[in-house]
């Protein structure tokens, strides 16, 4: 069964600095629905390898799953910001101070396809440069260089959850 809801109306309910939550009622299969959505201006996220075939890992504590997680750099794309692999340069200099010469473009997901807009831009990076992190002053994260096998088996074995890193490194297994 192919079908397409289409919106009948929209109210906003929130307006964040990063996101926003809507409530849009819609045409559905059998007949009307309503679906809550959180509007979201974007991401990147950077498989960044080393000459030596290690990747730039970030461990990070994450209040909304009250946990440290372990993840790849990245970062939201500003708004206003048109150009994913700019703010990508960006993200990646600021959360670990490398620069690289190196973007490959690898595609990009939807880490919640169900209610959320966000769509991350997926890059892999290298010939990295180091360089001095220029963090926000709320963000506090440990840079880790580990080997890209290492760090696919853990995913494989569910050590890892952030869906990012998890689509990441699906995407960059072959082509790196």
């Amino acid at each position: 069964m192919i079908f397409e809801e289409k919106l009948i109306s929209s109210e906003t309910i929130y307006e964040g600095a990063i996101l926003s939550v809507r409530r849009d009622k819609v045409t559905a299969p059998k007949g009307e629905a309503y679906r809550e959505i959180v509007g979201h201006n974007g991401a990147v996220a950077m498989v960044a390898i080393t000459d030596d075939d290690k990747i730039i890992m970030e461990r990070q504590y994450r209040y909304a799953c009250r946990r440290v997680v372990l993840e790849i750099p990245a970062g939201k794309i500003d708004k206003g910001e048109t150009d994913p692999e700019a703010a990508a340069r960006r993200e990646l200099k600021e959360e670990t101070g490398y620069t690289a010469e190196s973007f490959v473009y690898l595609g990009s997901c939807n880490p919640s396809c169900a209610y959320t807009e966000e769509l991350i831009h997926i890059y892999m990076v290298k010939g990295l440069i180091p360089g001095k992190q220029k963090l926000d002053e709320d963000e506090a994260l440990e840079i880790m260089e580990m080997p890209f096998d290492e760090v696919y088996d853990m995913a494989v074995r569910g050590e890892i959850a952030d869906a990012k890193t998890l689509a990441a490194l699906l995407m960059a297994k072959e082509r790196r």
